[in-house]
């Protein structure tokens, strides 16, 4: 049985986009607003309004920078959207310190942010922001400026309670947090063993089709084979002088060869090592060769460099992944499709390119959604998979489960075309399969 190393599908670090952030970003903002405007005209209660719609602004501007500077598919290290989140913390705090500290009951939504983290962040990361959380909370006991009110009944309310306002916040951020990250956890390990019994499927049917092609070789070929050992050797004897000879001399040592070829062949199902690691170069081919048959011209160049060309496992995510992008390439190619590759002793690139229309400006960003087709016609759609789009989400996931980062652009004016960037860390890229993982 084929063993999958757990790297394979397993995310060491957690990533979240930061479109999914700023989203989060301009509802909280949206809804601060809202709650300044209506505790102040709608109920009437004395709000400083200017500093708090300043904070606000503040965030939005933020929100703002961060949609025009960065394309909002990227996602971002678990650090940066780890301070993005405390970031948010921090804006509620000054918020809750102009409008009545703990004594306001929009206090609960410290949670938020930390509840968040525990979705989609590392532990260490999570505990920070509940610390931080926590902190602010603390502080707020102490400082801050009146809650807006009715000046002639002020509401007082007993320490006591303020207390246990604190404990419950403290309280729903461990409890809750620490729930939603088990029950995520485990949605995750429960994906990833699906997935890796997926590829481990695949590479079985793979290779139980390559051993079978290889014992119908052997058992075909072997008879005639025999066959012609036997009568050149007779004819050998037969024949002791002469050119004649020396020629079927050589063609019985050459069948004899071809004996000694096929009994290898019928050796392979049982260490399978040709089959489980590929240079580069032939990963590159495997991939281009079924598409070389559809008029496009297909160039591949390989860059040699100073080190020894990369081999690595042979991992089908990759040979899909890279697979499915040449295929949109010749589909979307007027006449030619490029694929370069290089590398050096840190790195391994592919770069896939076509001359084709390239991607639209309202797709380059969301491109690699699923769901989200560039096809032309609703004919050309169906003719594949439905039109649903999923193939270079898929093809994505898969590269970026193999340690790859993968980027889309077009072509500089004034060349046409769409280019599709996939790089290695060189160590993931060649990392040998992991061996299975024993229970104590």
């Amino acid at each position: 049985m084929t063993e999958i190393a757990a790297s394979d599908f397993r995310q060491p670090r957690r990533y979240v986009r930061l479109d999914t952030i700023l989203r989060l970003r301009w509802l909280a903002a949206l809804g601060q607003l809202a709650a300044i405007f209506i505790v102040a005209q709608g109920l009437e209660f004395d709000v400083p309004v200017i500093p708090c719609v300043a904070i606000v602004g503040l965030s939005a501007a933020l929100n703002l920078a961060l949609q025009i500077a960065f394309n909002p598919m990227q996602r971002l290290e678990p650090v940066y959207a780890a301070a993005l989140l405390a970031l948010n913390i921090v804006e509620l705090a000054a918020l809750l310190f102009l409008t009545g500290g703990l004594q306001n009951p929009f206090s609960f939504l410290f949670l938020a942010p930390v509840l968040i983290s525990a979705t989609a962040l590392p532990i260490r990361l999570t505990i920070a922001l509940g610390v931080l959380a926590v902190a602010c909370a603390s502080a707020l006991v102490f400082f801050h400026l009146p809650l807006p009110w009715d000046t002639e009944d002020p509401l007082v309310l007993p320490p006591i309670y303020l207390l246990g306002v604190w404990l419950s916040i403290v309280l729903a951020i461990g409890v809750t947090s620490l729930y939603a990250f088990q029950v995520t956890e485990e949605s995750r390990k429960l994906s990833d063993a699906l997935a890796a019994t997926e590829l481990v499927l695949t590479r079985e049917q793979h290779l139980t089709q390559i051993d079978g092609l290889a014992a119908a070789a052997a058992h075909e070929l072997g008879t005639p084979l025999s066959t012609i050992f036997l009568i050149s050797r007779e004819l050998e004897k037969a024949v002791r002088d002469g050119h004649l000879a020396a020629d079927l001399k050589t063609l019985r040592e050459q069948a004899q060869r071809c004996r000694d070829i096929l009994a290898k062949i019928t050796q392979l199902s049982a260490s399978g090592a040709p089959f489980d690691r590929m240079p580069l170069s032939t990963l590159i081919e495997e991939t281009v060769a079924p598409h070389r048959d559809f008029g496009v011209a297909i160039k591949v160049r390989l860059a040699v460099a100073a080190t020894r060309e990369p081999v690595g496992a042979r991992n089908p995510a990759i040979l899909y992944g890279v697979g499915n992008i040449l295929e949109n390439a010749v589909d979307f190619a007027r006449t030619t499709v490029e694929v370069n590759a290089w590398w050096n002793a840190d790195t391994v690139e592919i770069n896939i390119s076509d001359d084709g229309p390239g991607i639209a400006p309202d797709m380059l960003k969301r491109i690699g959604e699923p769901y989200l087709s560039r096809r032309r016609s609703a004919d050309e759609a169906q003719s594949q998979h439905g039109g649903l789009g999923l193939g270079i989400f898929i093809a994505r996931t898969l590269l970026e489960r193999t340690g790859a980062k993968v980027s889309f652009s077009n072509r500089v004016f004034p060349d046409h075309g769409a280019v599709v960037h996939i790089v290695w860390p060189r160590d993931r890229f060649e990392a040998a399969e992991a061996e299975p993982e024993t229970s104590s």
